[in-house]
């Protein structure tokens, strides 16, 4: 009897330290409810992806029409006799980095002539890689002296020295301008979507305007 009755309590014991066991496992190991998230941050919410994907387009859209922006500056400063023709475009074009550009950074350097912008597009409308790293920007060369291949300014090449051939030049990238904002279409919210359409068919006017049908 005394056999049975100990190993009933020795069986209670284990009965009781069983029972307890997985509670303290299941402590130790955080796999209780929400265990598993615990010193991590919470997951942005849809809107927030959405509203910094939209930050990320207007960024981009911005700088490219800056790269149009620093290119009427270049050839400005080095045709000044332009002026009265470009004049107009120019600051049309300062108007539509202010607004593309994230709300807070509209307009940055995009009002006063000189103003730092992205390395040009290429002929796809797509901006090439920016040289710096804190503002994503080069400085335009309103001289029009950038050397053959150096890659700054709006025209790697250089302004040209011969006035028609510096309007081709600005109308070609007007054009590339264009076409980049309409590609950014598939990818935007519908009030940006709405805003770059606007801007790509203002850079297809000042493509002609620039070209044969803005006269000699």
């Amino acid at each position: 009897m005394r056999r049975t009755g100990l190993t009933r309590r020795r069986a209670l014991a284990m009965a009781a330290t069983a029972a307890g066991a997985p509670a303290a496992l299941a402590g130790c190991s955080g796999s209780g409810p929400g265990g598993g998230e615990r010193g991590g941050g919470s997951r942005p919410s849809a809107a927030e992806l959405a509203r910094r994907a939209e930050v990320a387009l207007r960024r981009r859209s911005a700088g490219v029409s800056g790269v149009l922006l620093a290119g009427y500056d270049e050839v400005l400063g080095a045709h000044p006799a332009l002026g009265a023709r470009l004049s107009p475009l120019r600051e049309a074009t300062a108007r539509h980095v202010a607004a593309l550009a994230p709300s807070g950074e509209g307009g940055r350097g995009a009002a006063s002539p000189g103003a730092s912008a992205p390395t040009a597009p290429g002929p796809s409308g797509a901006p090439a890689p920016t040289a710096s790293a804190e503002s994503g920007a080069v400085a335009p060369d309103p001289a029009g002296t950038a050397s053959a291949g150096s890659g700054s300014g709006a025209f790697p090449r250089g302004v040209p020295a011969e006035p028609g051939a510096a309007l081709a030049e600005l109308a070609a990238l007007a054009s590339r301008t264009a076409a980049a904002h309409t590609a950014a279409l598939a990818g935007a919210p519908p009030e940006l979507a709405r805003l770059l359409a606007s801007v790509a068919a203002a850079g297809a006017a000042h493509a002609y305007l620039l070209g044969e049908g803005g006269g000699a």
